[in-house]
C-alpha cells in the first residue's frame, strides 16, 4: 500500500468508490460524508473540552481517516490531485501569514 503521499493516498482511497454512482451522486455522497465525518471530530473534541472525558485520539484518528477518505474523492471527483490542494492551501497560508 503506497500511502506515503498525498497521491499515493488518493489513488489508494479511491480504488474503494462506489462505481454505481453517477460523477454528481459521488460528488454529493464524499461532500456530505465529509461534513458528517468532520462533524464527528467535533464530537469527541467537544465532549472532551465541555464534559471533561478523556479524548479518545483513537476514534478522533480514525474519524479524520474517514474525512480524508472523503476529501480524497470529492478531489478525485473533480480531477483535482490531493497534492494540488496542499500546495495551494500552503501558498494561500503564505499569503495570508507570510511572517
Amino acid at each position: 500500500m503506497n500511502v506515503a503521499s498525498l497521491d499515493g493516498y488518493q489513488a489508494e482511497a479511491t480504488r474503494t468508490i462506489n462505481r454505481a454512482l453517477s460523477d454528481d451522486q459521488r460528488l454529493m455522497d464524499a461532500a456530505a460524508g465529509l461534513a458528517e465525518e468532520a462533524g464527528e471530530v467535533l464530537a469527541h473534541i467537544r465532549k472532551h473540552v465541555m464534559r471533561g472525558r478523556a479524548l479518545d485520539r483513537e476514534a478522533v484518528s480514525l474519524e479524520l481517516g474517514d474525512a480524508l477518505w472523503c476529501l480524497a474523492v470529492v478531489a478525485d471527483t473533480l480531477g483535482i490531485a490531493l497534492h494540488e490542494v496542499a500546495r495551494r492551501n500552503v501558498e494561500k497560508l503564505r499569503a495570508r501569514y507570510p511572517d
